[in-house]
């Protein structure tokens, strides 16, 4: 397996923002100087004016670019991870993955990648030069995996039938299911409390379920009638937590996760997919929707508004992300394109993205100089 991951990983290399991708991450590890092809000459490239400071944050895409592909056909198109740029716009960098579903970063060095794709979970040690198959035939297709900041060691991993654990940075695997359902434990997310070790929620078919020691027994919080796309907290209160779902609508919680209630004013159905919080401005959530397309709210989910105008008219929105060193919004909207708004919704542009569907919008925390 080794063998055939390495091949895709330096066929990225040949692309020039492949190239670039690659050394930034590795300058982000303080093993290599700037690298981005845009600062070849040794000089920052500048943020837009509107931003006062350089950004705290890194934004990285999960991507697939396939609208006119035919399975079987040649990939012409780079689909995988996505790096913006200081210009804004989004260059490649990795193997060309069809479709990863998501990405995670160990903390501590930014040189140790994760991914969650068809083929299972990925594993980078030096930046995205050479990823591994990390775990066997019985663990593939995973849709989330996350790094427990407060363990950093430990990485989770949700399965289409279960939920996988790691100890020892993704060298070695093994179930932890206890409490799960034997039907309804396909799992779709994972957000990692950030106040305590081995304290996560995850979103099931079966519902919304919680373990307080980092899976080794699991108890179901939040019943529901089909899967749950999405879980998050708040940047702002640990203790509030927000999960998308696909016919129960959007549910709340204030008491980090132990008990829900359903938004009353947001449809029930139709496959709200992902959730976001402002950070600059924390009573800002944006939500996505097969149905319902972009639902913001600016004061905390005590009102709702569409943010529609300006966008495709098909509005299928499959994936919303707040920077939080701006509040600027993105949305990925299904196999046209990547749209930025500075104003929350009420105007957008396009970052030229053509042809995308984003699976995961992460903001990476750069280290300290």
């Amino acid at each position: 397996m080794d063998n055939g991951v390495g091949a895709f990983v330096r066929a990225g290399q040949r692309q020039k923002a492949g190239r670039a991708g690659l050394r930034w991450l590795r300058s982000l590890a303080g093993v290599v100087g700037l690298g981005l092809a845009s600062m070849a000459a040794g000089a920052a490239v500048p943020e837009p004016a509107a931003v006062p400071a350089a950004p705290a944050h890194e934004l990285i895409l999960s991507a697939s670019i396939n609208r006119s592909y035919v399975i079987g056909s040649k990939l012409v198109t780079l689909s995988g991870l996505y790096l913006r740029t200081g210009e804004g716009t989004f260059e490649h960098f990795g193997p060309n993955l069809l479709h990863v579903s998501a990405a995670s970063f160990d903390p501590r060095d930014h040189r140790m990648i994760y991914l969650a794709m068809l083929n299972g979970a990925l594993v980078s040690r030096d930046g995205g030069e050479r990823f591994r198959i990390a775990t066997g035939w019985d663990m593939t297709e995973p849709k989330d995996v996350a790094v427990d900041p407060n363990a950093p060691d430990t990485v989770y991993l949700a399965l289409p039938d279960g939920f996988a654990v790691s100890t020892d940075r993704g060298w070695t695997w093994g179930r932890r299911e206890k409490g799960l359902p034997d039907r309804g434990k396909y799992t779709q997310a994972i957000e990692v409390d950030r106040t305590r070790a081995g304290r996560l929620l995850i979103g099931c078919e079966a519902g919304v379920f919680l373990t307080e020691n980092g899976g080794v027994r699991w108890r179901r919080v939040l019943p529901t009638r089909a899967t749950v796309y999405d879980v998050r907290q708040s940047p702002a209160n640990p203790a509030w937590w927000m999960a998308a779902t696909q016919r129960d609508g959007v549910q709340v919680s204030r008491d980090s996760g132990a008990t829900w209630t359903r938004i009353p004013d947001l449809a029930e159905d139709g496959a709200w997919y992902n959730i976001d919080f402002g950070t600059l401005q924390p009573n800002r959530i944006a939500l996505s929707s097969w149905n319902q397309g972009l639902v913001v709210s600016e004061d905390g989910g005590r009102t709702w508004t569409p943010r529609r105008e300006g966008l495709p008219t098909d509005g299928r929105i499959m994936r919303v992300g707040i920077d939080p060193d701006t509040d600027a919004l993105y949305v990925s909207v299904r196999t046209e394109d990547v749209y930025r708004s500075d104003d929350f919704g009420r105007t957008w542009r396009e970052t030229g993205l053509k042809g995308s569907t984003v699976s995961q919008f992460l903001f990476l925390r750069k280290p300290s100089p």
